[in-house]
């Protein structure tokens, strides 16, 4: 199931380098499933034997055309640091009070379900599917990087000026 991302995980993973020798490629994919009273539930997983990381964001769930007046609750299940399976309900939609709820790209890593605990939908829900993967250098890459690094100059600190009166 998905694993809920630390917010220090999530921002080390969209820029951090990748190491010694490894370069750190993304990809992005637009992502989106829609839950109904006949496909209640909708399963993202990945290639076990893919090597990439993999980030489930998600910006949006709503209610989409023929939804009835009713509650529908979304509940997400992943898994929590202990590597247990733990359901979250992360949205309740109402077509006459709020048909659409901004997630923020709420982040979750693969294998994730989506479920409609309660209402019919129509929801749909949306977001990017990241794939970062390392890839090696070239030699010719790394002797360039290590340049880079040597090239950079300490910072000084700025000498004050004395104000004249």
């Amino acid at each position: 199931m998905a694993a809920f991302l630390e917010p220090e995980s999530r921002a080390a993973g969209a820029g951090a380098g990748a190491g010694a020798g490894a370069g750190l490629c993304l990809g992005n994919f637009v992502f989106g499933c829609e839950l109904t009273g006949s496909t209640r539930s909708y399963t993202f997983k990945v290639d076990e034997d893919d090597d990439s990381e993999h980030i489930l964001a998600l910006s949006m769930v709503c209610l989409t055309g023929g939804a009835k007046d009713e509650c529908n609750v979304v509940e997400v299940v992943g898994r929590n640091r202990q590597n247990q399976e733990i359901a979250v309900p992360v949205a309740n939609l109402k077509l006459s009070c709020q048909p659409v709820l901004s997630l923020d790209n709420f982040q979750l890593q693969p294998p994730v379900t989506f479920h409609l605990k309660s209402g019919s939908g129509p929801v749909h829900l949306t977001g990017r599917h990241q794939i970062m993967h390392r890839r090696a250098l070239s030699e010719e890459e790394e002797s360039e990087e290590e340049e880079e690094e040597e090239e950079l100059a300490p910072v000084m600190p700025a000498k004050k000026q004395q104000r004249r009166q």
